[in-house]
């Protein structure tokens, strides 16, 4: 299980972020964290990555306090991260990040079909380099890929809808859909889409750099879908 406990953060300008977040995040289940635009999501699914440090509270895996862990401390103990906007790799070929994200010799065959779960017609990327060659859309449904096959306990993704056409967020909804389904791995999913709350376990949402509600799906969502909410935070795709 993942928790936070007491986080505040600080932009660099001195703007207080984060003000005392709690929340836990229970294993095999799958956590939406949502919000309005600047209340402190992106910054959460950072500091759970061990990209920022809180200036105060304390972050625990398991019970084990990781708050001062770096990322790739955090990385072997089980944590990985899909950036909001992905990095790209010169000379490294789609087939090469997967092999090397999974930890694992794999054939063609499976991997095009882990590139099939994020909508990208396999044989012609797996030997494309991840390069600026790709589109954003692109290179983010490979980066969500890799993720999807590291052998982690903990998957953070930072609004994976970002930059994706809308047959390809349909088959990433699906994607959530079954990990939910066969509770073999903890997901963080940071996200304003209404679809991809509507298969979440449990939601968080953050405003203001506070915990405003967070519990059940059942329970959250509807609060979520009001008039007065909705527009801010869970817009349809």
């Amino acid at each position: 299980m993942l928790e936070l406990k007491d986080i505040t953060w600080s932009a660099p300008s001195g703007e207080q972020i984060l003000k005392g977040v709690s929340f836990k995040v229970p294993d095999n289940r799958l956590v939406a964290v949502t919000g309005p635009n600047g209340g402190g999501k992106t910054t959460i699914a950072k500091l759970i990555a061990g990209i920022e440090k809180p200036l105060s509270g304390k972050i625990y895996l398991d019970g084990e306090d990781i708050t001062e862990l770096n990322v790739t401390e955090r990385a072997r103990k089980g944590i990985s991260y899909a950036f909001q906007q992905p990095v790209r790799f010169k000379g490294l070929t789609v087939s090469d990040l997967i092999r090397l994200s999974s930890g694992e010799e794999r054939s063609d065959e499976s991997l095009c079909e882990v590139l099939r779960k994020v909508g990208l017609c396999a044989r012609e990327y797996i030997d494309r380099e991840v390069s600026s060659s790709l589109s954003g859309g692109e290179i983010k449904r490979i980066e969500i890929a890799t993720v999807l096959e590291r052998p982690s306990k903990l998957a953070v993704f930072d609004e994976p809808e970002a930059g994706i056409d809308l047959w390809s967020f349909t088959s990433l909804i699906s994607v959530f859909d079954e990990l939910r389904r066969k509770k073999d791995k903890t997901l963080v999913i940071i996200s304003h889409q209404e679809r991809i709350l509507s298969v979440a376990d449990e939601i968080v949402v953050i405003s203001g750099g506070e915990v405003k509600h967070s519990g059940d799906k059942e329970e959250i969502l509807p609060l979520l879908l009001n008039d007065g909410v909705r527009s801010k935070v869970c817009p349809k795709m």
